[in-house]
């Protein structure tokens, strides 16, 4: 019974070795075979041979390197070490679904079953076990790094996106408290019944409410980091409809006049953007104007730059302007102005980030005293022979 007992650790072994020879030898042809079967995957067929193979070379290694450890007394070690974590998240930069990380680990498992069993080997028994037991660690380790990846990234767009929202909101709630507060003051005498400048009261109390309220998701968002994919409807459409739009909503928040909001952007100007950024883009730009401009003239303009060279626009005032040595860092959020208590904000931040997204660039000039223009362009539409991949 010892002499069988011998005999059959003796195979075991002998299978192991024979296994783990198999895989260091054959290595080049199992990877070969294993990324045919990957490239049927929907997200594999774009991928180049470094991006497909990632740390599936290495796996290799650690899995002969098992099979020999096995040797010896006791159950596989699979010190997976950095690999199969590394490989989920970048399978997640890859574009992979959840499933097809499983899968491409299963395709290698088959190709080894093929490898083995076209060189006779029986995988039946300790191979088999270490085998299994390697490559079942490898994806519980990748899944479980690219859900949490994946869980984050969500998490993230979320609360970048409730900020954006949050930041937009402060303009139109500005307007609101502002056209209460003039309505109260141009009331006659008359008319300021006790209801009416109750309701007047009300709405201005809320309105405050819900600034302070904004306030907070954006102190809570303190840490986000910029959206760099930004996804876009482009279309061509009419400028000077959205400015003119955006003018009449704003003129409250210019101050009834103490500030002229002027549109001389031409009347025939198309240009292609997504229009619900661009009137975001413009929004903030003009009441950063207005903030820095309590008397004075706001001007947007905007003109072609050639046929194919897309459009420049302009938002320009002549208020107090900003120093030259602030210039370099108004694009980067939360800069904070040194004698405003809410600084540049993250409208700026949002502006670039946006014009960005279309391709554009931005760009300001400035002088204390005297105003500043803020500068950004968008590209022409450009026609393409397929489906455009915006």
């Amino acid at each position: 019974m010892i002499g069988c007992n011998r005999t059959s650790r003796t195979n075991e072994i002998n299978k192991l070795e024979k296994l783990a020879q198999l895989i260091d030898d054959r290595r080049v042809e199992l990877l070969a075979n294993w990324r045919a079967l990957l490239k049927q995957l929907p997200s594999a067929r774009h991928l180049d041979l470094p991006t497909l193979n990632d740390h599936i070379p290495g796996l290799l290694v650690e899995l002969s390197n098992e099979l020999r450890a096995k040797r010896e007394q006791g159950v596989p070690r699979v010190s997976m070490g950095g690999t199969p974590p590394a490989h989920g998240l970048q399978r997640l930069e890859d574009g992979f679904e959840i499933e097809e990380v499983v899968t491409e680990y299963n395709i290698l498992r088959g190709c080894i079953h093929d490898l083995a069993f076209a060189h006779g080997l029986d995988l039946q028994g300790e191979p088999f076990h270490v085998m299994n037991h390697v490559l079942d660690a490898a994806i519980g380790s990748a899944v479980q790094t690219y859900a949490t990846q994946q869980a984050l990234k969500v998490q993230h767009r979320r609360e970048e996106y409730l900020a954006f929202i949050a930041h937009d909101l402060r303009t139109p709630l500005s307007a609101i408290g502002l056209a209460a507060r003039v309505l109260e003051m141009t009331l006659t005498e008359g008319e300021r019944r006790l209801p009416t400048l109750q309701m007047l009261k009300t709405l201005t109390r809320n309105v405050s409410h819900l600034s302070v309220l904004v306030d907070k998701v954006l102190e809570e968002n303190a840490n986000l980091q910029t959206e760099t994919g930004v996804r876009l409807e482009r279309r061509s459409l009419d400028l000077w409809p959205l400015v003119e739009g955006l003018i009449h909503d704003l003129n409250p928040v210019a101050g009834t006049g103490s500030t002229r909001l002027l549109n001389e952007v031409p009347v025939d100007l198309e240009v292609y953007a997504d229009a619900s950024l661009l009137r975001r883009v413009f929004q903030n730009l003009i009441a950063n104007a207005i903030n820095y401009t309590p008397r004075g003239e706001v001007t947007i303009r905007a003109r072609s730059l050639g046929e194919d060279a897309g459009v420049e626009c302009t938002v320009s005032d002549n208020g107090e302007g900003i120093a030259e040595d602030q210039l370099g860092r108004i694009f980067d959020k939360y800069e904070s102005h040194p004698d405003k208590s809410d600084g540049f904000g993250l409208g700026l931040s949002i502006f670039k980030t946006f014009i960005e997204a279309h391709d554009g660039a931005v760009s300001v000039e400035s002088k204390l005293g005297v105003g500043s223009a803020f500068h950004f362009t968008l590209p022409a539409r450009i026609a393409q022979a397929g489906p455009p991949n915006t």
